[in-house]
C-alpha cells in the first residue's frame, strides 16, 4: 500500500504575494514580492498599468482593506483619478471577479503539487507559470466569462 509522503521542513514567515488585473480583452498583468502588499504597493501597480495601458482605466476589485487605503485615496486626490476610475465589487463576491479565475487557474493547474524549497524557488516557479497562462490566452478568456462577463 502507498504511503502518503510527508515533507519535514521548518516552517517560515516568508511569503509570496501577487497582485494581478485580467483586461476584458484577456490582457493579463502580474506582480509579485516578498511581502504583504501596502497602499504604495497598489499604487505602484496602478501606475504600472497606467503607463502600459492608454486612455483611462475602469479598475472593478474586491473590498480588501488594501485597495482602500488612505495612501490609495490620497494618490486619487493627487490627481490619478483623472484616468483611473475605481468601483467595488459587492461584498463577498469572488464569482464576479475574473482575478479569482486566474489565481484558481494557476494553483489548481499550473502549481498543482508544487513544492518548493524556499521563496526563490517559488518566486521563478511562479514567473514561469504566470508565463504559461500568458500563452493561453483562452484561459484568461474563460475566467472573463466565468465571472459573468461577456467577452
Amino acid at each position: 500500500m502507498g504511503r502518503t509522503p510527508v515533507i519535514r521542513r521548518k516552517l517560515s514567515r516568508e511569503r509570496l504575494s501577487a497582485i494581478g488585473a485580467v483586461s476584458m480583452t484577456g490582457e493579463l498583468y502580474l506582480a509579485a514580492q516578498g511581502h504583504s502588499y501596502k497602499g504604495a504597493d497598489i499604487i505602484s501597480f496602478l501606475e504600472q498599468l497606467l503607463e502600459e495601458i492608454e486612455g483611462s482605466l475602469l479598475v472593478i476589485w474586491d473590498g480588501a482593506p488594501v485597495h482602500r487605503s488612505r495612501a490609495v485615496k490620497e494618490w486619487l486626490a493627487r490627481g490619478a483619478a483623472r484616468r483611473i476610475q475605481l468601483e467595488q465589487l459587492p461584498g463577498y463576491a469572488p464569482e464576479l471577479n475574473p482575478d479569482e479565475g486566474v489565481w484558481r487557474y494557476l494553483k489548481r493547474v499550473e502549481l498543482k503539487n508544487l513544492v518548493c524549497a524556499g521563496l526563490e524557488q517559488l518566486g521563478r516557479e511562479f514567473r514561469a507559470a504566470a508565463g504559461r497562462l500568458l500563452s493561453k490566452p483562452e484561459v484568461l478568456r474563460s475566467c472573463i466569462r466565468e465571472a459573468g462577463h461577456v467577452y
